[in-house]
C-alpha cells in the first residue's frame, strides 16, 4: 500500500488549483466579448449582430473603457435563440414576440403555443405551394424527355408559351411566387 504524504497531497491540490485558474481564465474570456469574437463565437456576421440590435432583438451592450461594445454570455445566448428562430423560417416580428414571452419566465405560454401554430399554418401553405410549383416545373421538364437543338426544345417553347398565355402582371393577383424559398 502506497503512503501518501502531505508533499503528494498538496501536489494534487496544486495542480487542480492551476486547472481551476485557467477554466476561470476561459470563462473570463468568454465572459466579455468584443463584437468579432461574438461573432465568431455564434457564426454570426457582425452586420447582422448590429442589425438585430437595431431592431431591439439583442440589448444594446455595455462599452468597455475603450469604448468597443462589451458583449457577455447572455447576447451569445439570445443571438443563439434568434438565429434557431430564423432557421425555423420564422419572421423577425415573430422572434421579437417570442423572446418577450421568454424575458416573462412566469407568463402563460400558450399565446407562444399560438404563435407556432400560425406559423405551421403558413409553412403548411408554403409547402403546398411548393409541391404545385413542383408539378408544373415536372411538366415543362416533361416536354423535353431528350436533348436537342434549342430551336427545338421543349422546356424553352413551354416556357415561351406559358408567358404567352399569362394574364398581364397587373391584372393578375399577386404572390404566386413564393417568397422565402431561396437563400
Amino acid at each position: 500500500m502506497r503512503q501518501v504524504t502531505v508533499s503528494d497531497d498538496l501536489n494534487v491540490l496544486m495542480a487542480r488549483l492551476e486547472t481551476l485558474e485557467q477554466l476561470q481564465g476561459q470563462v473570463t474570456t468568454m465572459a466579455f466579448m468584443k463584437i468579432s469574437q461574438l461573432a465568431q463565437a455564434t457564426d454570426t456576421p457582425v452586420d447582422t449582430i448590429r442589425y438585430y440590435e437595431r431592431e431591439g432583438l439583442l440589448p444594446e451592450p455595455a462599452r468597455g473603457d475603450n469604448n468597443y461594445r462589451v458583449y457577455g454570455p447572455e447576447h451569445a445566448e439570445r443571438l443563439a435563440f434568434i438565429r434557431q428562430g430564423r432557421g425555423l423560417d420564422m419572421s423577425l416580428g415573430e422572434i421579437r414576440t417570442l423572446l418577450a414571452w421568454r424575458d416573462q419566465p412566469d407568463a402563460d405560454c400558450g399565446a407562444v403555443n399560438g404563435l407556432l401554430d400560425e406559423h405551421i399554418g403558413h409553412i403548411a401553405t408554403r409547402i403546398r405551394a411548393l409541391r404545385a410549383l413542383e408539378k408544373q416545373l415536372q411538366a415543362l421538364r416533361a416536354q423535353c424527355r431528350q436533348a436537342s437543338t434549342t430551336v427545338h426544345c421543349g422546356i424553352l417553347s413551354g416556357l415561351v408559351q406559358a408567358a404567352a398565355d399569362r394574364p398581364r402582371r397587373d391584372t393578375q393577383a399577386r404572390g404566386s411566387h413564393i417568397h422565402g424559398t431561396h437563400r
